[in-house]
């Protein structure tokens, strides 16, 4: 696969769902690629991002936009409240946001900052305990939450168990985004884009079907 094939398979998703062409953006997942693959998918002219861990992208990007230009750089790994700060000055999204004491540290950063990344919730559709998230039992109120300390929440984000079929929660994800009144569903990736343009994501996230399997060795 390629990055080429990629966005032709997402414009015809869009399409199908009878969507406006353009309106899902494709977040390439750079984590522990090669940087050479990164620097290939660059020059193909794509420009946004997403990386896990903010160590791995203090140490990549800085450089990579100072020899690329302006790129869109997404976070969509866990986010520890003691990288807080390095993570809003570097990334222009946040996907991950799922605890109160992270939303907090967020909102004083912004006040002292004047200025905060888009910030998605991380819901936990799952109910999964060893995976990050709020549960969707608790999410309209975290997100109401979220709305007095003035965040520029953007949308919500989910990660569907590995042995469930995804739809059902692309579903639940889009219908708490509906009531609250959120427009960016972040949801979808290698195996399943598809289906998640068809049940309204904005933002797909894609890593090994354009830079190839990652080593982690």
């Amino acid at each position: 696969m390629s990055l080429p094939d990629i966005l032709g398979r997402i414009r015809e998703a869009e399409r199908v769902a009878g969507r406006p062409e353009g309106s899902v953006t494709l977040i390439a997942v750079s984590k522990v690629q090669p940087l050479d693959r990164v620097e290939a998918v660059l020059r193909e002219g794509h420009r946004v991002f997403g990386e896990n861990y903010v160590q791995e992208a203090q140490g990549k990007w800085p450089a990579l936009r100072e020899a690329f230009g302006p790129v869109q750089l997404h976070m969509i790994g866990p986010l520890q409240t003691n990288k807080a700060k390095f993570a809003v000055e570097l990334f222009d999204a946040i996907h991950t946001l799922d605890r109160p004491s992270l939303a907090d540290k967020l909102a004083r950063l912004a006040d002292a900052r004047g200025v905060c990344p888009d910030l998605f919730v991380q819901v936990n559709t799952g109910e999964e305990p060893q995976k990050a998230g709020i549960l969707p039992g608790d999410a309209d109120k975290f997100i109401a939450d979220c709305r007095a300390l003035d965040l520029p929440l953007r949308g919500l984000m989910c990660i569907p168990p590995e042995d469930q079929d995804p739809t059902a929660h692309f579903g639940l994800l889009g219908g708490i985004a509906d009531r609250n009144g959120l427009t960016g569903l972040s949801m979808g990736m290698s195996a399943d884009f598809e289906a998640a343009i068809a049940l309204g994501a904005t933002h797909v996230r894609v890593g090994s079907a354009i830079f190839g399997a990652r080593s982690y060795t």
